[in-house]
């Protein structure tokens, strides 16, 4: 099995604190409600959004994948970080065995900087593409901006 990293660096101008609230800690109430045509919805099938907890997330109809599960490996609130691994979805990977994330907030004047590093663990003899893997972080772009759009108009919620 090899491994394959991608790293990507996202400023914003939210807070480290609200940013890690909204996409972490209260993911599965917020999300829903930033981009319903995208996520349905999400729910912890084991644990209580702690480490060891398994968090399922259901994507709307339009979406080329009806869902996934993540478990959370690692999660410190104090400082913004959380490490997460892709253990299921209802699309068979023929290349790629698990993907690893790693997420860390870190301050940045008024807002923040996100430094996500993905891991592809990818079977054996097996490339990935470049424009896949591309595609992915694109997504989780415009997750990060809607989040992001939705806090600075609602300055409440996770505050």
């Amino acid at each position: 099995m090899g491994v394959i990293t991608y790293s990507m660096e996202i400023t914003s101008t939210i807070a480290p604190s609200r940013m890690f609230k909204a996409l972490f800690l209260d993911s599965h109430s917020i999300l829903p409600q930033i981009v319903p045509e995208g996520i349905k919805s999400i729910e912890f099938i084991e644990g209580d959004g702690g480490v060891g907890s398994i968090k399922k997330t259901n994507f709307g109809e339009s979406s080329h994948i009806k869902y996934t599960k993540h478990k959370i490996e690692a999660l410190d609130a104090g400082s913004f970080y959380c490490k997460f691994t892709m253990i299921e979805s209802d699309i068979k990977f023929d290349k790629i065995d698990f993907i690893t994330e790693e997420v860390k907030f870190v301050a940045a004047g008024s807002g923040c900087i996100c430094k996500m590093t993905s891991e592809y663990h990818v079977q054996e003899g097996c490339e990935l593409k470049e424009e896949d893997i591309k595609k992915g972080k694109d997504r989780a772009m415009g997750l990060y901006k809607a989040v992001e759009e939705y806090l600075v108009a609602n300055p409440d919620v996770c505050a």
